[in-house]
């Protein structure tokens, strides 16, 4: 990161965050309804100070896993009261493993799930090879245009 993007006195527009981040500038002004951003004002125009960028930085990192607009205002809210970040740091680290907690859980419920859906899908691949061969071109059809829209093949 370039160091003039550290400076403390260094004020950010909002299309300049929104295209840094890749944000809209209706997202930022959903963070600063709810207290999460707070710039200043030149005439019309938002100014977002360093502190703006970073506290965005943070508000972006926590959604990106999960953690709930409250949460994240809950930790932002405690750099006021310790300014060294150790407290923000502390409670942060608490939401992060709980996070990481319930991940690990979605993701063994998805493994589940898929696992329970090949199985499925063996037994009428192989009930229709019995009793109608002639579907299984379309279940073919459908697979690969399924993949193809995963891989982002459209």
């Amino acid at each position: 990161m370039p160091s003039d993007l550290r400076r403390p006195e260094r004020t950010f527009s909002i299309r300049q965050l929104c295209v840094e981040f890749k944000v809209t500038p209706r997202a930022l002004r959903f963070y600063e309804d709810k207290g999460l951003l707070s710039p200043g004002r030149d005439g019309m125009n938002r100014v977002y100070s360093h502190r703006d960028r970073a506290r965005l930085v943070l508000i972006l990192r926590g959604k990106r896993v999960g953690l709930s607009l409250a949460e994240i205002r809950d930790i932002l809210e405690l750099y006021k009261v310790d300014e060294s970040g150790a407290a923000q740091a502390a409670k942060s680290l608490k939401k992060f493993k709980e996070r990481i907690l319930a991940l690990e859980a979605q993701r063994e419920d998805i493994d589940h799930a898929i696992a329970e859906l090949r199985v499925g899908v063996e037994r009428m691949e192989a009930q229709l090879a019995k009793t109608r061969p002639d579907l299984l071109p379309q279940a073919e059809d459908y697979d690969s245009k399924m993949r193809a829209r995963l891989d982002g093949v459209h």
